[in-house]
């Protein structure tokens, strides 16, 4: 199936992230958790000793060189070098009749990660990850004992830097597992797979596939489709191919496709949404324009002898759902409007007059603020014909004029108001979108942003 709408993380996005999921990492390490270790070891010309070594407490765990990347139907590697961590305890030796207790540093140096995060989505279609692989190597072990026997302990130190070389190169990844489930994984579920929008619509932003990795980002495949709330269906016509442009300027982009728009017109249309009335009290005074079966009679002269001097009202409604169109020139439309005048009876019911049709060439700008695409339209003359008539034939064409005024200071602004509200783009929670670029593409848009996120 191919996506309505495209998420893509580019390098630079991965490497930000990349630098607050291994902070997140240095902290979870950092309180690992030892075992007590004891043992017996035969020291050349001393015999057996046994040593117990408990309270180990980890000081720090650094993790200062690391790097993030997307590996091709793999996901994304992230590997640590020259790692180290710093721990302390306490230490009981025993030989013979000789006993002995003190303190201990351990020093634990050259540690090598290597993780492998496997990319994937559950059945509602939202993401998942989880280590796929894990690989810890370290390089050097010192232990350094404080104790009036120190000699005697130094010599059997390379048994306990071993058994401390093992018990760690498992506990890293024991931890970086958890740390993924834990805090990745609860974290990346805050992806939003459905939005409401209003009390008439919402977006389905699940994925119609596992994200998948290439050699320079990440990208997520979405289903990019707005719906109906009361009257959820199969939409009658599927989104096409997106030839995704490279740029990899900024940390992340969408890619929202002429699909996920007329989706928009779509669930609206059926949802009721497209009929607007036009009275008098929506008219701005100072157009100096009355809705009235007087001002309409110098174009139907019958109008004043069937209904003198009566208010009338519009009802503006789409026969069929608008389509837009993208292409590198920017967002255009067409919309097809039926216009529906009635004269108002003193006792407040309608008498039908004429009915309208409404075109002409509308632009689209978009630009996207605070997580939210918004937009605004532009309308160009509007061209009309007679549908119906209850008054009896007249000149449309002397009408234009009127109408042109009547929807550009009256439809028009209640359509950019909707628009300016806007729709909330696919974002993880607390991410904020900073220089914002819009690019128009064959059969989609092309939204870039760098990304901020704020902790709690």
């Amino acid at each position: 199936t191919n996506p309505g709408f495209v998420v893509r993380i580019t390098q630079a996005g991965l490497d930000y992230a990349h630098q607050h999921g291994i902070a997140i990492l240095e902290k979870e390490l950092a309180r690992l958790k030892l075992p007590d270790i004891s043992g017996d070891s035969r020291v050349l010309r001393v015999g057996k000793v046994h040593y117990e070594l408990s309270r180990l407490r980890l000081r720090d765990f650094h993790l200062p060189y690391s790097r993030i990347t997307p590996i091709s139907n793999m996901g994304l590697q992230v590997s640590i070098s020259n790692a180290f961590a710093e721990l302390d305890g306490d230490w009981r030796v025993k030989f013979y009749f000789v006993r002995d207790h003190g303190s201990f540093d351990v020093k634990v140096e050259n540690v090598y990660i290597k993780i492998i995060l496997k990319l994937g989505s559950d059945n509602g279609g939202k993401p998942l990850i989880s280590t796929s692989d894990c690989s810890t190597r370290i390089s050097k072990v010192h232990v350094l004992f404080s104790g009036k026997f120190g000699w005697l302990y130094n010599l059997f130190h390379s048994a306990i830097e071993s058994r401390f070389r093992k018990i760690l190169e498992e506990k890293v990844c024991d931890i970086v597992a958890k740390s993924v489930h834990d805090d990745l994984q609860t974290y990346i579920r805050t992806l939003p797979v459905t939005a409401r929008i209003d009390d008439k619509t919402g977006i389905d932003y699940s994925l119609v596939a596992s994200p998948r990795a290439t050699a320079q980002s990440l990208d997520a495949d979405l289903k990019g489709e707005f719906y109906s709330l009361a009257h959820r269906s199969t939409v009658p016509f599927s989104p096409l191919p997106l030839a995704f442009s490279s740029d990899h300027n900024r940390m992340v982009y969408f890619g929202a496709s002429s699909y996920f728009f007329n989706t928009a017109s779509t669930a609206y249309h059926k949802a009721g949404a497209l009929v607007y009335e036009i009275t008098q009290a929506m008219i701005p005074k100072d157009t100096g324009f009355n809705l009235n079966t007087s001002t309409f009679s110098a174009f139907i002269p019958q109008l004043e002898e069937m209904y003198p001097n009566m208010p009338m009202k519009f009802r503006l409604t789409a026969p069929t759902a608008p389509f837009l169109t993208i292409t590198p020139g920017g967002i255009s439309l067409q919309p097809l409007v039926d216009a529906q005048a009635y004269a108002i009876l003193p006792d407040s019911s309608l008498a039908p007059l004429f009915l309208l049709s409404l075109t002409g060439n509308v632009s689209a700008v978009i630009n996207v603020r605070s997580g939210r695409i918004v937009g605004s339209l532009d309308v160009g003359r509007i061209r009309l014909s007679l549908k119906d008539s209850a008054v009896g034939t007249f000149q449309v064409r002397m009408m234009q004029s009127l109408m042109n005024i009547l929807t550009s200071s009256t439809l028009l602004p209640r359509l950019n108001a909707r628009l300016d509200e806007g729709f909330p783009l696919p974002l993880l929670d607390r991410i904020q979108l900073s220089n914002i670029i819009v690019k128009f593409h064959q059969n989609f848009l092309l939204l870039g942003a760098d990304v901020h996120f704020q902790p709690r």
